[in-house]
């Protein structure tokens, strides 16, 4: 069984902004395989499916960014699963242009707040991640404005491709690994 996780901030005032990244990635993914992710569980939203053959539990945050982590050990001691191989954070990233994605098995929060909890709470830096770039902070923008930001329509769609390309990352982690999601993903990004 996975734990996929997908982090961003409740509530309509953040919908689709660039901190909700992970949300939207999650709904695609979701809305692909036909799972419903209206189950109030472990501080989140979650909701269980199939994906490639593997048993999934869908997971949204409901702790706000900053508290990611909260969520996520509740739902990942629940389910006992193995954080380092069975966990699948998706999350954005500023450090990325809008659009690319990055999957790693493991890393620092890079200043991500949300990760910074999971981190935290799971008492380590090795689960799997797929970063969302969402561009960087412009010039005389502050970076809180900039993630709890909407994106421009030219940026939107760049982002849905990045959001496209992170689906097709989980879907091969799932059902080849993350080396051979990062062979593909990674590589096919640059």
């Amino acid at each position: 069984m996975y734990v996929i996780c997908g982090l961003g901030n409740p509530g309509k005032e953040y919908e689709h902004t660039r901190h909700n990244t992970g949300f939207d990635t999650l709904d695609m993914l979701a809305g692909k395989y036909g799972i419903s992710i209206k189950e109030l569980k472990q501080k989140g939203m979650t909701g269980k499916g199939m994906i490639n053959g593997q048993k999934v539990v869908l997971v949204k945050p409901l702790t706000f960014m900053n508290a990611s982590g909260d969520c996520v050990r509740a739902v990942t001691d629940f389910y006992k699963i193995d954080v380092t191989r069975e966990l699948i954070i998706i999350y954005d990233d500023i450090a990325l242009p809008t659009g690319r994605i990055r999957v790693r098995p493991k890393g620092s929060a890079g200043g991500h707040n949300g990760v910074k909890s999971i981190i935290a709470q799971l008492g380590t830096e090795s689960f799997p991640r797929v970063r969302v770039g969402v561009g960087g902070v412009p010039a005389g923008r502050d970076q809180i404005g900039h993630v709890l930001g909407r994106f421009t329509a030219e940026d939107r769609a760049l982002v849905q491709k990045g959001m496209e390309k992170a689906l097709k990352a989980v879907e091969i982690i799932l059902e080849s690994g993350v080396d051979e999601a990062m062979n593909c993903c990674n590589a096919a990004d640059e």
